[in-house]
């Protein structure tokens, strides 16, 4: 039976995101029972930096400052259109936007335009009615807050609803774990569904951390193995007592040169198994009726998909990739005479390091418009709201192209 979870008054992200999420629900909360805000074209007008970037979407005013980093074509992009009715660029070229890029759009929405009235008097009789229409807001959202937590009291552990995928089929105030497998056949629309709002997976604390892992653990933790055993296998080969015995009265001396090549053909192994784990068990389908499968397949790459800018869920924790990095080296050290494995391994290893550092910056970082870094950014993007059943190569898509996954061009 599935733990029952508890409701955390605690923020499983940064306290600045989080308190872009709670705006941004209180003005969905509003928006229901309250006249969405109205803006003239001068108060949208300073709203034009890093600090506060407003855009428009026909008469629809999106506050965007907090997507600004998130942007796969960068900040600068965005900045320059501050102010602008960005309708011909979700529609392209150079970029036709998905319908979950224009969902995604949907979650910074803050209120409408009004072309019309611009003089003073009409401005000073829009922010009473502003001034007006925010008490009553308040007030609704007080009462539904009283309400939800009456609810929450009575029943703690309520299981989701059949409802449309355009609601929400969880309850995103509970740790989701045990929640998704209740989804059944809808988990894989809601899944590919991006969000840009905190997911806890863990009512307990504990729990929860072990699933967070900050960036730079990641070198932390294994470069100095990739330093240790690289010095390992020079120092040996550099002796010229390592052989490669091919039978009793044969062998072969090996010398320090062959490194290299080893080297770069475990991380070239690792490219294989990256796309491989990426599209074969992170990207599997479990079956609908599999409460359990659907669960841990949320675990392992659902909750990234769900929320694709969660920064503390972007590279593996040690704990779990020293599975797959154990298993590797047992494999290889089990087919190859040692010097060979232990090449190849070290190999398999940095290039999974240079992996989970690639992948962070794909998501959070700028690269520069033209860069090879700038086209798996936008290739990456494009996997997690448009093309989620190919892209599957991160650092490469070099192993896309054989296998039939590669994301297509766009044509206009």
């Amino acid at each position: 039976m599935p733990h029952k979870p508890r409701l955390s008054r605690r923020c499983p992200l940064r306290s600045t995101s989080v308190a872009g999420w709670m705006v941004r629900v209180s003005t969905a909360r509003m928006s229901s029972s309250t006249p969405p805000r109205v803006f003239t074209e001068r108060e949208v007008a300073p709203h034009c930096s890093k600090d506060s970037c407003w855009v428009l979407h026909g008469t629809r005013v999106y506050d965007v400052t907090t997507f600004l980093r998130m942007h796969p074509g960068g900040e600068a992009l965005i900045l320059r259109r501050s102010g602008k009715d960005v309708s011909p660029e979700l529609e392209g070229p150079p970029h036709r936007h998905s319908e979950n890029a224009r969902r995604w759009l949907e979650q910074y929405y803050i209120g409408e335009l009004d072309r019309d009235s611009g003089s003073d008097e009409a401005q000073t009789l829009r922010e009473r009615r502003k001034a007006s229409e925010q008490t009553e807001g308040e007030t609704a959202e007080q009462m539904t807050d009283v309400k939800v937590k009456e609810e929450d009291e009575n029943d703690p552990y309520r299981l989701c609803n059949s409802v449309d995928l355009d609601k929400d089929l969880v309850d995103w105030r509970k740790p989701l774990a045990w929640q998704v497998g209740h989804l059944r056949e809808k988990y894989d629309a809601w899944v590919h569904q991006p969000v840009d709002r905190p997911i806890r997976l863990f009512g307990n604390p504990f729990l929860e951390a072990g699933t967070k892992t900050s960036w730079y653990w990641v070198p932390v933790v294994w470069l100095p193995l990739v330093f240790y055993l690289t010095w390992y296998c020079c120092t040996t080969l550099a002796k010229g007592t390592t052989k490669l015995v091919l039978t009793s009265d044969i062998s072969i001396s090996i010398p320090i040169y062959v490194f290299p090549p080893l080297f770069l053909m475990g991380w070239f192994l690792w490219s294989f198994l990256e796309y491989c784990i990426h599209r074969f068990v992170f990207h599997m389908k479990p079956p609908a009726h599999n409460y359990y499968l659907i669960m841990l397949h949320f675990l392992l790459h659902g909750q990234h998909h769900k929320s694709p800018f969660d920064g503390s869920r972007l590279v593996f924790p040690p704990g779990v990739s020293s599975l797959v990095v154990g298993s590797l080296y047992i494999i290889l050290r089990n087919i190859l005479p040692e010097i060979f494995a232990l090449s190849l391994f070290v190999g398999g290893l940095c290039g999974y390091v240079v992996y989970d550092m690639i992948h962070y910056y794909l998501h959070y970082g700028s690269p520069k418009r033209g860069s090879y870094m700038y086209t798996l950014k936008a290739y990456h993007v494009k996997h997690h709201f448009e093309h989620q059943k190919a892209g599957f190569g991160i650092t490469t898509k070099f192993w896309d192209r054989p296998f039939n996954t590669l994301i297509p061009d766009e044509k206009f």
